[in-house]
């Protein structure tokens, strides 16, 4: 007779190393985010990015045509440092 025993806290910590790998690698593969992406990123309507930092004269942004793109990683920073610094 085989007997397996599994240590559930070990199998957890596993998978959510793994999933953190996963997302990491998934999240690198954006270079740009379009409006949609950023309310997605920011949990925000488009009219509270406008009111909040839209304007900021450092906030990285192109527009293509009639649409609005972000480099995901500039972003990512100018967003980080937005917050930190009081949204000033």
């Amino acid at each position: 007779m085989i007997n397996i025993n599994i240590d559930e806290a070990e199998v957890r910590e596993l998978y959510l190393q793994k999933l953190e790998e996963r997302l990491k690698v998934i999240d690198g593969e954006l270079v740009y985010w379009d409006s949609k992406e950023l309310m997605r990123r920011t949990c925000m309507s488009w009219n509270t990015i406008q009111k909040e930092f839209f304007y900021h004269p450092e906030f990285p942004k192109f527009k293509v045509g009639g649409k609005w793109y972000f480099d995901a990683q500039e972003t990512k920073a100018f967003l980080l440092n937005w917050l930190r610094d009081g949204r000033k």
